[in-house]
């Protein structure tokens, strides 16, 4: 079976997560409505220490989901993930999604409308995770110092 997505990206039989470097824009988020593309995307993240990210159609709407737990990169401080619940908080006041679980190692939120809104909060969520992620490495912090 093959899933089409947006401008011609690849299909989720052949599913890839970006390698390191920079989050993939909204148009190479992964589709994984069906089981097998998204345990293929989880275990191409997991190879290439990236976070994962996907979206899935959940009936009439779609679902985004992050897993940080796939790249080997810091865990997301609780400060970091504070903005990102307000982000969140935020989409959901908005009626853009009805619900949201926001953690420093996954983030899912559900019934979003329209699939092309799916992959663009999907690729801000993964690029604030990187990015949050890359800040925690270069910026140091008091638990470090004596």
């Amino acid at each position: 079976m093959r899933v089409r997505l947006i401008d011609g990206a690849t299909t989720c039989d052949d599913v890839s997560m970006p390698t390191p470097g920079p989050p993939p824009t909204a148009a190479l988020i992964p589709g994984c409505t069906n089981s097998e593309a998204h345990h293929a995307a989880y275990r191409s993240a997991k190879t290439d220490d990236v976070i994962f990210v996907c979206i899935a159609r959940q009936g009439r709407h779609w679902k985004v989901q992050l897993d940080a737990m796939t790249s080997s990169g810091p865990t997301i401080p609780d400060q970091a993930v504070t903005v990102l619940q307000s982000a969140a908080e935020a989409l959901v006041l908005a009626g853009t999604v009805t619900q949201a679980n926001i953690a420093p190692d996954y983030i899912s939120m559900w019934a979003i409308e329209k699939e092309a809104r799916a992959r663009e909060i999907a690729a801000a969520f993964h690029a604030a995770l990187h990015g949050l992620g890359q800040l925690y490495i270069a910026v140091p912090s008091e638990r470090g110092r004596a």
